[in-house]
């Protein structure tokens, strides 16, 4: 590792319990001027979202005072999700009621972009709503470097995953679409990204000033894109990340996360060939296939993935129109 790699480390690496101290992180947002708002995208979590939504809201709205804005955009639950989220406390809307006139697509990408018109925070923190260990240092563990550093944009989370080492090594690597997918290709295109701990965490906090510049895949290439895109428009400096300890959450299937990485590899492809690494983007098939066996008999499955994009949303007339934005 290179002398600037150790210094990144070193300088934009946080632990959670850097910012124990509520009080002092409410005090500087408010001196800076700072609002700050809470995003939880969902689709059927009915399970978990109230949790998620009683903790973090009691914790960081009326006890301590550092979240202004707490939404669930949601993609159209068949369960209780919103109703659960509403009694609870949060702001819910449907993102399909989001800046109708631009259309709905589905997937969580599309969330997250409509966040941007529908909250008002300088600041804004994405957490998944399937997190069964939930606790307020998801949230301020993200905000904090943002709110401490003028010169950190966007902050990503990692932490453990609930599995036993009897070497008693601590692993420090991410899921499993991380390590087999995402890291080898950081190492091959991007080294310098490969600092990330868990590039493909569902938990960050951004300005605003930077997420409204970038184009949003709806679907699983969102986090990915955001990386690369803000890498190439920022640099390495941009970004930090905090360590959370421990998430627990439920695990995708092998098949599940093939389908993702399909999604991922579109995604990276076309921004290799935009930031001029691939003089020729080739022909990309979008069904992605995979086989099933039963009683000695193969059958191919093929689903077709399009990871569709979002423009930037300063670029929709509805956003820059908006009071205050204009």
């Amino acid at each position: 590792m290179s002398m600037k790699e150790n210094n990144w480390i070193d300088r934009n690496t946080f632990h959670h319990s850097d910012f124990w101290d509520l009080i002092k992180l409410v005090e500087e947002k408010e001196k800076k001027g700072l609002k700050i708002s809470l995003c939880i995208p969902t689709l059927n979590e009915e399970k978990t979202i109230g949790k998620e939504v009683l903790i973090l809201r009691s914790e960081l709205m009326e006890r301590y005072p550092l979240v202004d804005e707490f939404a669930v955009i949601d993609s159209g639950s068949e369960d209780k999700t919103l109703e659960v989220a509403s009694n609870y406390g949060a702001d819910v809307y449907l993102a399909s009621d989001i800046l109708p006139e631009v259309g709905n697509k589905r997937g969580k990408g599309e969330n997250l972009w409509k966040a941007i018109h529908q909250l008002k925070g300088d600041i804004i923190c994405y957490v998944d709503a399937d997190i069964s260990n939930i606790h307020p240092r998801f949230v301020y563990g993200l905000v904090a470097p943002l709110i401490h550093r003028e010169e950190i944009s966007y902050v990503k989370a990692f932490y453990d995953r609930p599995l036993n080492y009897s070497s008693g090594l601590r692993p420090s690597g991410g899921g499993r679409v991380t390590e087999i997918l995402i890291r080898p290709l950081f190492s091959l295109f991007y080294p310098e990204l490969s600092q990330i701990i868990q590039p493909l965490s569902g938990e960050y906090a951004a300005r605003r000033e930077v997420l409204e510049k970038i184009p949003f895949p709806i679907g699983y290439g969102v986090e990915t894109s955001h990386l690369l895109d803000l890498y190439q428009l920022y640099g390495l400096e941009t970004f930090a990340q905090t360590d959370l300890d421990r998430r627990v959450h439920r695990n995708q299937t092998t098949n599940a996360l093939g389908k993702m990485s399909f999604g991922i590899l579109q995604t990276f492809f076309n921004r290799l060939h935009t930031q001029g690494k691939l003089d020729r983007m080739p022909d990309l098939e979008t069904f992605y296939r995979r086989f099933e066996v039963e009683d000695g008999n193969y059958r191919q499955l093929i689903q077709e993935v399009v990871e569709e994009e979002r423009p930037p949303m300063i670029e929709i007339e509805g956003y820059r129109n908006r009071p205050d934005i204009s």
